[in-house]
């Protein structure tokens, strides 16, 4: 029997009995309604490829390394030992382990799709608007001309009135082309994962408008070719003018809808904490994300990550001196209860002091940092002082020089940075702020500021506070890539208690949305001789 329940365990990959394909049933059954459980409780959408239950492989593999939050492989309890990131280096076995596939090659196969179909996806949207503006555009010439060119002998002279009507179809059609430009064919600015609601929608109606004019006309007019040209051409003003109407509910549904505040959205930057509020109008998910990031961009100052890594640093630091103790061990015997107890009370004692004079000696750093900044920048201050003043007077001397003596004022910039570099170095170094300005573009802005005649302060404004992240160069915000992360639909609007995620590469920008509430104002009237009084004087005072 223990022969037999040991060779069970591998009959999977080799003999396939029956007793051992019953077992290997039963324990992927135990495994598929584990997995199920699980994945029920997850928000969400994956798709999950279940390993074999065989012996040999009861565990993912991770390269030899437990995942952080994995126990031990001592420890593991048949499928609760399974880690929720398991998916990522699991080898999933088609029947048996001859044919396999890594999860690494599904992935890949996955990019390469999704790299085939993202151009398509990318423009499937615009050539679809540019056929359908097309067509809107040349339906109504087509009516004009078809009649003329099918059965010129029997159409009825075109008065007048008639002529008028072209005037109105050429400068409607020209309204028309100027508004479909101002609206739908500027430059975009950002790529959203899904298509606007709105705009398939206004795409739809006109698309079905147009079709049922063109199904009007082939019906009543081609077919019977009708010899009233007066009213063929009313007819193509008539579809000229409900194109108008068409716009005018895409300026309302696109442009307008959210210009009224309806909801009041915070933005916590995952890093540092630093928070903004913004109130926006009915937008749906997407399109509320792409205004938080240009908002992001404008108000936010820029994420610097050598603060964060030396907070880190200290805390570390502080707290590597610190220990835990069980006070309550369970391996404690009753006669040796009262030491321990002594012992753990006077250890709980030590580290508490050592506690406190952790936090005292973190005070005190901070305290030296602080008066550090403070020291170089009031050198920063003195140089950069001295050296305006120095310019200031070469310029009074040059109204006076020769032309041929008159220095360029880049010249002037590159001839005072020297004076001033090394004590800004060390201020950009001192706030960890030095990755964030190059030698270049700092003796581009003291040259902006010499030939616009700025102050001092106006130069030292951009180094001694951080700046929103578009004041700096392309290259710190160009290679952004964000991912919008959403339980619900992006292309639902928001609501009430609406949260989602847009992750970077370094930081993530949480987003939650409050509804702004319903102001009530009431009036109270007050009768203007309510403040009025009566000062009675006596003749006995000296009033």
């Amino acid at each position: 029997m223990d022969t037999e329940s040991t060779h069970s365990g591998y009959s999977y990959h080799s003999s396939r009995s029956g007793r051992s394909n019953r077992h290997g049933d039963r324990s992927r059954e135990r495994h598929k309604a584990t997995s199920s459980s699980k994945d029920s409780s997850r928000s969400e959408r994956s798709v999950v490829i279940n390993p074999p239950d065989s012996p040999s492989q009861e565990s993912p593999v991770h390269n030899g390394e437990p995942l952080p939050g994995e126990p031990l492989p001592a420890a593991d309890h048949g499928d609760d030992a399974q880690d929720d990131n398991w998916g990522e280096t699991t080898t999933a076995v088609t029947g048996t382990s001859e044919l396999s596939i890594s999860q690494e090659e599904v992935v890949g196969l996955g990019k390469e799709i999704q790299d085939r179909t993202q151009g398509f996806r990318r423009y499937l949207p615009l050539a679809v608007g540019v056929f359908v503006g097309l067509l809107v555009v040349a339906t109504p010439l087509v009516f004009l001309l078809l009649p003329a060119v099918m059965w010129p002998d029997r159409l009825q002279a075109c008065g007048a009135a008639c002529e008028g009507l072209f005037l109105s179809i050429s400068f409607k059609l020209l309204i028309l082309l100027v508004a479909v430009w101002a609206l739908f064919l500027r430059p975009s600015r950002a790529g959203l994962p899904r298509v606007c609601v709105y705009r398939a929608f206004l795409t739809t109606l006109t698309l079905l408008l147009t079709m049922s004019y063109w199904l009007f006309y082939g019906v009543r007019i081609l077919d019977a070719q009708d010899e009233d040209y007066h009213g063929i051409v009313q007819f193509a003003v008539s579809l000229v003018d409900s194109q108008l109407f068409v716009h005018y509910l895409a300026v309302v549904l696109l442009e307008l809808r959210h210009v009224k505040p309806c909801y009041s959205v915070g933005v916590i930057r995952s890093t540092d904490g630093e928070t903004r509020h913004y109130n926006i109008g009915q937008h749906s998910i997407q399109r509320a994300a792409l205004t938080i990031l240009q908002y992001y961009y404008r108000d936010f100052p820029i994420h610097n990550p050598a603060l964060l890594s030396a907070s880190k640093h200290r805390a570390a630091k502080h707290l590597a001196g610190l220990k835990v103790y069980n006070v309550d061990a369970p391996g404690s015997t009753a006669g040796a209860q009262p030491a321990n107890g002594n012992q753990s009370r006077a250890m709980v004692t030590a580290a508490a002091k050592r506690k406190d004079a952790a936090h005292n000696e973190l005070y005190y750093e901070e305290a030296d940092y602080e008066r550090r900044v403070r020291k170089r920048r009031a050198r920063l201050v003195v140089a950069v002082e001295e050296a305006f003043t120095h310019v200031r007077r070469m310029k009074k001397e040059d109204e006076q020089a020769s032309p041929s003596d008159i220095m360029d004022v880049h010249e002037a910039a590159l001839a005072v940075f020297p004076s001033m570099a090394r004590a800004l170095q060390k201020y950009l170094r001192t706030t960890r702020r030095q990755h964030h300005h190059s030698m270049e573009s700092i003796q581009k802005h003291l040259a902006f500021c010499l030939i616009n005649n700025m102050s001092s302060k106006a130069f030292l404004e951009t180094y001694l506070a951080p700046g929103p992240t578009l004041q700096y160069g392309p290259e710190r915000w160009m290679a952004d890539q964000w991912t919008l992360v959403s339980e619900a639909s992006v292309t639902g609007g928001i609501k009430e208690g609406t949260e989602f995620l847009l992750k970077c590469l370094d930081f993530s920008l949480a987003v939650t949305v409050k509804k702004i509430p319903y102001i009530r104002i009431t009036e109270e009237y007050v009768d203007p001789k309510s403040h009025k009084f009566l000062l009675l004087l006596q003749s006995e005072t000296s009033v």
